[in-house]
């Protein structure tokens, strides 16, 4: 199953009730309306007959609504409760008002008219993870206590080294043995080494010598996993920022890619964090996970016109094939249910 099928099923069966919510806000009102008069139904054996001549059967027609001021505002709310925010939502509705007020339209073309508008907007940060030639390329992935940091970590580690890179990981969760753990599995899967340190040690002089180690084997790419942290615990975010001041002392420009890490699941506190980690880590790219376990998928949408930050890659699940590149249009056929 291609990633896409995959993340149209998850959305459709689990998570993103908007095309539903679509389907409801043309159905419901056009069954209120009166009726026109229709044409009698031609008889079963000639509706075969020509069905097969034109190489199709007739199906029924299609529920229509007229796009007015209720029907706006009813779009709007669904979308708000879908965690796309307010400002967001107001802009893509008013988006899909223009040149259709007062037309009767189906939900099919609801639809298509919400996935272009989202597509408009996420397609500017839909940005592949960039390589550089400068090794090792020190990533850093921070995020809050299980947004999927560590899962996520393990399958890029083994996404890059299928693609011919090399990659040394380093578990800086140093408070937390699952977590260390859960990544070594994750190494041995990916044939990647992790370097890890005793329990309790401090994260930043890991970090380090994770650097030294990397650097000395000419590695590609160094990961480095962080552990997951409260936005308003001052005294962990301060300890995220001395990760970064340490790993400076021995590449200024390191970290060459901070990777935030994102629960869907948390719908509009994903903002906040976002707010939080960019002053703290200087965040350059996210990384949304869970979008098979929220039937809020709308705020990557919120987190794209908000902040504009690149976007380099979305999970639906736990296999090593249920993260992949974002691709906008893909995820808003998805979203909207098409």
């Amino acid at each position: 199953m291609s990633f896409f099928s995959k993340l149209r099923e998850r959305l459709t069966k689990s998570s993103s009730k908007i095309g539903a919510g679509l389907d409801d806000i043309v159905a419901e009102a056009a069954a209120a309306e009166p009726s026109a008069p229709s044409a009698p139904a031609p008889e079963p054996e000639r509706q075969g007959l020509m069905g097969r001549l034109l190489g199709r059967e007739t199906t029924p027609a299609e529920p229509r609504r007229e796009l007015d001021d209720a029907m706006l505002e009813e779009l709007e709310d669904m979308l708000i409760a879908a965690d796309m925010g307010t400002e967001t939502a107001l802009r893509v509705t008013a988006n899909i008002a223009e040149g259709r007020m007062g037309r009767r339209i189906g939900a099919t073309e609801l639809k298509q008219a919400l996935a272009d508008e989202i597509t408009r907007i996420m397609a500017p940060v839909a940005r592949p993870l960039p390589l550089y030639p400068k090794k090792p390329q020190v990533v850093l992935v921070v995020g809050v206590n299980g947004s999927g940091k560590t899962t996520t970590i393990g399958k890029l580690a083994s996404q890059l080294r299928a693609a011919g890179k090399t990659v040394v990981i380093a578990a800086c969760d140093t408070f937390r043995a699952a977590a260390v753990e859960q990544l070594q599995v994750w190494g041995s899967r990916a044939g990647v080494p992790v370097l890890v340190a005793p329990q309790g040690s401090d994260p930043a002089s890991l970090a380090y010598d994770a650097m030294v180690r990397a650097e000395a084997e000419s590695a590609d790419l160094l990961l480095i996993d962080t552990a997951g942290r409260l936005q308003n615990r001052a005294d962990l975010m301060e300890e995220l920022a001395k990760i970064v001041r340490v790993i400076r002392k021995k590449d200024e420009t390191a970290p060459h890619n901070t990777l935030l890490v994102l629960d869907a699941t948390t719908g509009q506190n994903a903002l906040s964090q976002v707010e939080a980690f960019r002053r703290m880590a200087d965040v350059s790219g996210l990384v949304m996970t869970k979008l098979d376990g929220t039937a809020r998928g709308g705020v990557l949408v919120a987190l794209a016109d908000s902040y504009g930050l690149p976007i380099h890659a979305i999970g639906v699940g736990e296999q090593i094939d249920d993260l992949d590149a974002f691709a906008p249009d893909e995820f808003a056929r998805a979203l909207v249910g098409l």
